[in-house]
């Protein structure tokens, strides 16, 4: 399917199919980034994300940490990677989605989240209306790729955290959602699965934390489709103030 070619009602498709969140690979399967975006597009209600009057990101201090990040040579990471994958999205964003660490096509592009996993969590954002266009901003606790995409070791955790920890108090985001354990690990302070995470509000420094399962998994694992959908709609239900 090309750009040119995506109808928007496939996202009402998708919002039809959200007890399985839409996981089915063939669904995925033909939609390039771009795509997926304009899925979330068809979502939008019209509404601007966050008010532009505002200080907001304390736009010189944000554009120093990400020079900063860019040329980072604290870890180990820094000698295998492509490119520092730093964020995508808005930095007014009203949520904040915190990942684990970039994966190869993240590496390639410098962008979080793209291929099959970021084009689900578009989807997935889009069906609670929002997106990394207009409301969202995402990042990951690591900034550098780990060789064979394996899992971040404590001590590159410790050494890349204070650039998420800026992130968030420059951002300031009103909800952060983590996916995967070791964020929702990090941001939660508390060293449980997450099955066991999830399902809660947490928070991180004031700013309410809740907790899903990475899309990478979920596209692995098609039977946490459904507590994936119940986690968005708490989502939704914080960032309405419910």
């Amino acid at each position: 399917m090309s750009q040119g070619d995506v109808d928007p009602g496939l996202l009402a498709r998708f919002l039809r199919q959200r007890k399985e969140l839409g996981l089915g690979p063939l669904f995925l399967e033909g939609l390039d980034r771009e795509g997926a975006l304009d899925l979330a597009r068809a979502a939008r209600s019209g509404g601007s994300g966050g008010d532009e009057s505002a200080e907001g990101t304390q736009a010189g201090g944000y554009q120093a940490l990400r020079e900063e990040a860019l040329g980072c040579t604290r870890c180990r990471l820094s000698q295998g990677r492509t490119q520092v994958v730093f964020s995508d999205g808005v930095e007014d964003a009203r949520l904040m989605v915190v990942g684990e660490a970039p994966g190869a096509n993240e590496d390639r592009t410098g962008l979080p989240f793209v291929g099959a996993a970021g084009k689900l969590l578009d989807l997935m954002l889009a069906s609670v209306d929002l997106s990394r266009e207009r409301n969202v901003y995402i990042c990951n606790v690591l900034k550098c790729r780990p060789p064979g995409n394996r899992d971040p070791l404590p001590d590159e955790i410790e050494t890349c955290a204070p650039y998420l920890k800026r992130q968030i108090a420059l951002v300031r985001p009103e909800v952060i959602l983590a996916v995967g354990s070791f964020a929702a690990r990090w941001l939660t302070g508390i060293e449980s699965a997450l099955g066991q995470l999830r399902g809660s509000v947490h928070s991180y420094e004031g700013v309410p934390v809740v907790v899903t399962y990475h899309p990478a998994a979920l596209l692995r694992n098609a039977s946490w489709s459904r507590a994936t959908w119940d986690d968005l709609q708490l989502l939704r239900q914080v960032m309405e103030g419910e």
